[in-house]
């Protein structure tokens, strides 16, 4: 008998591709169907994930409870006739739309008062399941099974024909091996290595035959500039000139990327890329990039991981003392 199923993502980019080892576990019951809804800045990945029938964009601003909006949408659901729901993100609101949706079986974890809201409500044991993707996935298991041996690594399918319109209108040049670099990260500066240390690796990787491509969203346009003319051309600076679906195609052609600990790092990873990936105020132990073809960087200071969007002693120690020497040595051995 056919099950359809809501999953409430999450609306980071990085914690939406992690999502997908939950979509494709969940993927491997051919009588499940899996829908999923997120805000229109992440749910635009799903696209990307076949084993997704139905990505339901949230129709709520970022930080905003609307909660005629989301009871109007779950009134919406109520036709789909689900059978669950797994509530990815742990806040209240979140869980207003399966509540709507009157979704039997509507899973999650405890957090932010939601008895009543969840029927279904997992204590969260972070020494058992310490990394982001495993608590996904555990939401999709019943409560007392074990995770599988190997959790399923996200993958996302490239768009060939956009990534030849992108290489077309964008003038690149995909005759050398492509280094492409991500200096944001939205979060915060405290998970932002230094722009001049990502041109000091754009210079010595163009010394070694690479091309390098800094791509970001328009936020990230001012460092990606700086990067380029610290870089004295080695670098082209893309941020701001491409979706984030432009992003997953144009990484697609990537063979190397360093980066910070950010959603495109995780697209990359997703995509096949040998990622370098830089973490300050974080933890790799938490959300690494789930590839073999993976190297994290992490000095494993006294104060860190902190956890802060901005450093509290002020220093940012943890990423101004990782060196570019120290970043070039990973990306030639990774």
């Amino acid at each position: 008998m056919t099950q359809r199923v809501l999953v409430v993502g999450p609306a980071w980019v990085g914690d939406m591709v992690m999502a997908q080892s939950l979509f494709l576990m969940l993927a491997n019951d051919p009588d499940t169907t899996i829908d999923v809804l997120a805000p229109s800045w992440s749910i635009a990945l799903t696209s990307r994930m076949p084993e997704v029938a139905d990505a339901i964009e949230l129709p709520v601003a970022h930080g905003q409870l609307g909660w005629s909006a989301r009871r109007r949408l779950g009134t919406k659901l109520r036709k789909k006739d689900y059978g669950r729901a797994i509530v990815l993100p742990r806040s209240f609101k979140s869980a207003l739309v399966p509540l709507y949706a009157r979704i039997p079986i509507r899973t999650g974890y405890r957090g932010e008062m939601r008895f009543g809201l969840l029927n279904d409500i997992r204590p969260l044991d972070k020494s058992v399941l310490p990394r982001n993707v495993e608590r996904y996935v555990a939401l999709g298991l019943s409560a007392d099974a074990s995770l599988p041996p190997e959790v399923p690594r996200p993958r996302l399918q490239i768009d060939r024909q956009n990534q030849a319109r992108l290489v077309d209108r964008l003038g690149l040049d995909v005759d050398h091996p492509i280094l492409a670099m991500m200096p944001g990260a939205e979060y915060g500066p405290a998970k932002q290595w230094p722009p001049a240390s990502f041109a000091a690796v754009a210079r010595q990787m163009r010394e070694r035959g690479y091309r390098v491509w800094v791509l970001g969203s328009e936020s990230d346009t001012d460092a990606g500039r700086e990067i380029a003319e610290a870089s004295r051309g080695a670098a082209i600076n893309l941020c701001g000139q491409t979706r984030l679906l432009d992003a997953v195609d144009l990484l697609g052609l990537a063979d190397k990327v360093v980066a910070n600990d950010s959603g495109l790092m995780h697209v990359s990873a997703a995509v096949g890329c040998r990622v370098v990936a830089i973490y300050g105020s974080t933890s790799p132990a938490f959300a690494p990039p789930l590839t073999d073809r993976g190297q994290t960087l992490y000095l494993g200071l006294d104060c860190s991981p902190c956890g802060q969007r901005e450093c509290p002693l002020g220093h940012l120690r943890c990423l101004t003392e990782l060196s570019p020497q120290r970043v070039v040595a990973a990306l030639v051995a990774v």
